[in-house]
């Protein structure tokens, strides 16, 4: 592990961009950018435009590590180049940001009010190529879709599972439980969210930190206990479907918790737009995170 990465995430001011927009919500984040379904053909040339999208914005002189502490990478993007360096390491050697690799392979069916993650049975050769690339940590995702414990224990359960193995591979896992902001019981989920993290996270060695990427709470600083706990890295949150606006509003309320924003970051970004009004609309953009992840 980098040194100067650990601290850089444990330490420093600033937030996680999100980068890692899949197969499945590609297209969306193609259409919010201005470039619709209708316009390309296929996969690959879907991936090659939205590479070029993430290309935009992490080659931005609004993006560097002055207030970007890390970059969570989709697979495709780990494996291609920025400005001719692999992406992993143009992050870290030209923005001075932190990678990130998003590791799931997406959600499994609706089970007990959840959907854990559907297996990851190619999961060690992907963290060994990773860490060759210069990745500092992983993120997966599943969902709470509403508060009971069954559920939520075996998504916490699953989590810890693979965040031990990632652990072991020498990088740092983001576990990420989201909770559905549009979840009947939300505060519920999470108060059941919580107690389950607080238990595996005690099973840890005193080594062993896995970072936490959490919807953002119904309580205000719900999380504390978590952000305090020894064994949590860093807590991140996540915009969920709320706005930019309201998401960086909430957020500003839970103190210690910083930002892990996709659709949120990069909302209001255009194909269309000259660099000038691109770069002056993400360093905006950048500002209000920044700001909201700093209380």
């Amino acid at each position: 592990m980098n040194p100067q990465q650990y601290e850089k995430v444990k330490t420093a001011k600033g937030f996680i961009a999100a980068l890692d927009q899949s197969g499945g919500s590609t297209p969306k984040a193609l259409s919010l950018y201005g470039i619709k379904p209708e316009t390309y053909s296929g996969d690959q040339q879907m991936f090659d435009l939205m590479h070029a999208m993430r290309a935009r914005i992490m080659t931005s002189p609004a993006f560097n590590g002055d207030r970007i502490l890390g970059v969570i990478l989709f697979e495709q993007t780990m494996d291609r180049e920025i400005e001719g360096r692999g992406s992993a390491d143009y992050l870290w050697s030209v923005k001075q940001v932190v990678p990130f690799l998003k590791v799931d392979k997406g959600l499994a069916d609706d089970a007990n009010g959840v959907q854990v993650m559907k297996a990851m049975p190619n999961l060690d050769s992907l963290l060994a190529r990773a860490k060759d690339k210069g990745v500092f940590g992983t993120k997966m995702r599943s969902v709470v879709k509403r508060a009971d414990s069954k559920g939520i224990d075996d998504i916490v359960s699953q989590q810890f599972t693979i965040g031990r193995q990632i652990l072991a591979a020498g990088l740092v896992p983001i576990l990420e439980p989201e909770v559905d902001i549009r979840a009947p019981d939300k505060a519920d989920a999470e108060r059941l969210l919580k107690a389950a993290i607080l238990k595996h996270l005690d099973t840890l060695g005193p080594e062993q930190q896995v970072m936490l990427k959490l919807t953002i709470p119904s309580v205000d600083d719900a999380y504390a206990d978590l952000v305090a706990h020894p064994n949590v890295l860093r807590v991140v949150a996540l915009s969920g479907g709320y706005s930019r606006e309201e998401a960086n509003r909430l957020l500003a309320r839970n103190h210690g918790v910083i930002a892990s924003f996709s659709r949120a970051l990069t909302e209001g970004l255009t194909a269309q737009q000259s660099e000038e009004a691109f770069n002056q609309a993400l360093d905006a953009s950048i500002a209000s995170i920044y700001q909201a992840s700093s209380t």
